[in-house]
């Protein structure tokens, strides 16, 4: 509790040869204040509710052969993640002879008006995105495309990660050597 020392003794007297009394300073004892503190912390810890770990539902494809999906390459987009935020990607099957002209590069900011054209654009029962990751790509931009994908609103079942061909790899690294991205 606060304690004030008053005690200067006697009565109010002034004139000569009368002794001033010590003036004492107050003094707050702060433990009860300490107590209370703690108090409260172990109150507002006992009583608050942890956040509740938030995880985007994925359906992820099932290894039987026998029942692969047959995807029409007019509702095919392959999303290809490269290195340092490098986006890259082709529509349908890459062609041989016309490989300079399918596969094309743009950024996080722009993929997702490319792939709500693709979306706007073919049947529901015809699209499907196929994401690929180089093995230079980061779990961020792995993550950020599937964002892109539910903000999109792509149905689940119409996009799927799968690994990288040689070819695709050798596409996203002569595209980086050539525009110097190390």
């Amino acid at each position: 509790m606060a304690e004030m020392d008053t005690s200067s003794g006697g009565g109010h007297k002034k004139g000569p040869g009368v002794k001033k009394g010590k003036k004492l300073s107050t003094r707050v004892d702060l433990t009860p204040m300490v107590d209370l503190g703690f108090l409260l912390i172990t109150f507002f810890v006992f009583t608050t509710t942890m956040s509740q770990s938030t995880a985007m539902n994925m359906n992820e494809p099932k290894d039987e052969k026998d029942k692969e999906m047959k995807v029409k390459n007019s509702g095919a987009m392959t999303i290809l993640l490269g290195k340092a935020n490098q986006v890259y990607y082709y529509y349908g099957q890459l062609d041989p002879n016309t490989v300079s002209e399918q596969f094309k590069s743009t950024t996080f900011k722009e993929i997702r008006k490319l792939i709500l054209e693709k979306k706007n654009g073919t049947p529901i029962d015809d699209l499907m995105f196929i994401i690929k990751s180089d093995k230079n790509s980061t779990f961020k931009n792995a993550i950020d495309i599937l964002d892109e994908m539910t903000i999109s609103a792509i149905p689940p079942g119409h996009y799927a990660e799968v690994d990288m061909t040689p070819v695709e790899e050798m596409l996203i690294q002569q595209t980086e050597t050539a525009n110097g991205i190390k």
